[in-house]
């Protein structure tokens, strides 16, 4: 079988990696292998948790670099590992369009809301989910979607909703989100995607990886 390369891209603790990788030893991503964990942040735990399953884990640290540079690293990385696809699992590092345009349909996100709800500028992280107590809605969420240059814009993938309950703090309502959507939905799209490219009668590669 033709399996993709799946490079993670990730900047904290690592729990949708972590989603990830408990998925791909279930053998729940059978058209892909994740063969690099790249952090845009020194001591990020999730490199921790991608050497504990063995799998090469390196860092591009965002913070020392322009973003030019940044991405040019990146691209070195992405390339050296021969990555077919992206998964962002908590990458808080931006993109810019000019890098998005070279990983056409080959780049995964996950947010949590139900995208077009609460996403864009300033919506990351637990101020997603303190937002959706401010607003006092009864049903939330997650989405995996490709990325295009639109921040939070691209094709949706999956989308799984996920109840609010009166005693919620953003706390608790991040961590039912997590469990029973995030967790759930990025390894069926990573699967989703992974498959998709590798029964194509013509998949090619992004230029950086040839």
């Amino acid at each position: 079988m033709n399996k993709m390369r799946i490079a993670v891209l990730v900047s904290g603790g690592g729990t949708n990696l972590e989603a990830l990788l408990n998925a791909q030893e279930r053998g729940e991503i059978p058209h892909g292998e994740i063969v690099l964990v790249c952090a845009s942040r020194e001591g990020a735990y999730a490199l921790e948790r991608a050497k504990s399953h063995g799998v090469a884990a390196t860092v591009v640290c965002r913070r020392a670099m322009s973003q030019e540079a940044f991405e040019t690293a990146l691209s070195i990385k992405l390339a050296a590992y021969r990555a077919d696809i992206i998964v962002l699992a908590g990458f808080l590092s931006i993109l810019s369009e000019d890098f998005v345009k070279r990983w056409p349909d080959r780049i995964l996100n996950v947010h949590p809301s139900l995208i077009p709800a609460l996403c864009g500028r300033g919506y990351y992280g637990l101020r997603v989910h303190e937002a959706a107590l401010e607003r006092g809605v009864k049903i939330t969420g997650a989405t995996v979607h490709l990325v295009n240059e639109i921040p939070d814009g691209g094709r949706i993938l999956l989308q799984k909703a996920v109840e609010v309950l009166p005693e919620d703090t953003a706390e608790t309502l991040q961590r039912r989100v997590m469990e029973q959507a995030e967790w759930v939905l990025l390894p069926q799209a990573t699967e989703m995607l992974c498959k998709q490219l590798a029964e194509a009668d013509e998949a090619p590669l992004p230029e950086q990886t040839r």
